[in-house]
């Protein structure tokens, strides 16, 4: 089981680094549409993900219709800030797609009416317009994570020179 992080457009480069390390460390695969605001080469993208990008399941897709046609049956949950649900009642199944927007405008609308089902947002106080995306990308796949209970991670830590008591 793997969920799968969808970026619609990335923008910046140090946001994709940092989402390919928390998906490197879940396990998760990550899906870019483009256009990318970058090249992948770029020393920002790498920075953010440091030497993990290496092992990083990443796939890129020419348009949004491209993911779909080599995805069949994606049905991609739509974290987005104009959605009418929170990402807390959304039930994240095995193998789920979840899709994010780009930095500057998001999910387009339209596609978000043709999956209003299937968007929904993080909370937010008062006229904050959005979280940083990484962190977006975060909150979201680590409920997915909760809800099927941390497939094959780690859930306990271990001290360095000392026992836990």
């Amino acid at each position: 089981m793997a969920f799968n992080i969808v970026l619609l457009e990335p923008e910046i480069p140090a946001n994709t680094g940092n989402i390919g390390r928390t998906c490197v460390a879940t396990g998760a695969r990550l899906h870019l549409i483009e256009p990318l605001g970058f090249r992948l080469g770029e020393k920002e993208l790498k920075r953010a993900g440091m030497d993990y990008w290496s092992q990083l399941d990443v796939t890129t897709y020419i348009d949004y219709e491209d993911f779909l046609r080599r995805n069949p049956g994606a049905a991609p949950w739509m974290a987005t800030t104009k959605a009418p649900r929170v990402y807390t009642e959304a039930a994240f199944e095995p193998d789920c797609y979840i899709m994010f927007g780009k930095e500057s405008a998001g999910i387009p609308e339209e596609l978000l009416l043709k999956n209003q089902e299937r968007a929904i947002r993080i909370p937010m106080i008062g006229d904050t317009r959005s979280l940083n995306l990484s962190n977006s990308v975060a909150i979201v796949l680590y409920e997915a994570l909760r809800q099927n209970h941390f497939p094959g991670m780690k859930l306990e830590g271990h001290l360095t020179r000392y026992d836990w008591a």
